[in-house]
């Protein structure tokens, strides 16, 4: 049985992972050599494990539905990319995960949605999910300096568009309510803020390309004090 979501465990990891991250992110900056490619890999592992255990451990219960457990929200997605770029540390890859991670996952971070409490393994998937995007995310480009190009902020919208298009149409096809583009969420979220069912769709993507500006602002800064 799912026990009730106690903040203590859920606070104190959070706060391990961030020192952890941290740290890592320092040593990696100045000191960088093989070992850092050695941790990019062990981190994407971790990811590719919490994605693969999430649709297994729902199909070993019985629990799986197609109408609501397809790996097809942004933060199901973004655990597949961000271990990708840990692995591969491709620049677009690296970019998505950067974005994608600290415009939507570190929301999900900072207000966690889990009925679930420790020792439980939805509580140890939802932290290594959205944590381990997060710190892949300031892994990549603070501590290996890869850092977005310029350009990137259309680049990302456009494929963010493309995908929620997508969803769109799987929602269309088979009634489900992926990145709840049908119909609004039945729990209070964020989206709640944005207008009504369709109009906070297009709010929300304005919010996006906001968020994602404002990321990549540093960068901006940083290219034109170089020049």
């Amino acid at each position: 049985m799912v026990g009730i979501v106690t903040p203590v465990p859920y606070l104190v990891a959070v706060v391990l992972v961030v020192l952890a991250g941290t740290a890592l992110c320092a040593v990696a900056r100045h000191n960088p050599g093989r070992w850092t490619i050695l941790a990019a890999r062990l981190v994407a592992l971790v990811l590719l494990a919490d994605a693969v255990s999430f649709v297994v451990a729902k199909i070993v219960s019985g629990d799986f539905s197609p109408k609501a457990d397809l790996p097809l929200a942004l933060c199901d997605v973004a655990v597949v990319l961000a271990a990708a770029a840990c692995w591969w540390r491709r620049p677009l890859l690296v970019e998505l995960t950067y974005f994608w991670g600290l415009a939507g996952t570190l929301q999900a971070v900072v207000t966690p949605d889990l009925n679930a409490g420790f020792p439980h393994l939805v509580f140890f998937q939802y932290l290594a999910g959205h944590l381990g995007i997060v710190l892949a995310a300031f892994f990549l480009v603070v501590g290996l300096r890869i850092v977005p190009r310029p350009g990137s902020v259309v680049t990302v919208f456009a494929i963010t568009l493309a995908y929620t298009a997508f969803v769109g149409l799987v929602d269309a096809l088979s009634g489900a309510n992926y990145m709840f583009l049908r119909r609004r969420p039945g729990n209070w979220t964020l989206l709640r803020l944005l207008g009504p069912w369709p109009w906070y769709i297009a709010s929300a993507a304005a919010v996006a390309l906001v968020l994602l500006a404002v990321l990549d602002l540093p960068f901006v800064i940083a290219r034109r004090h170089h020049d």
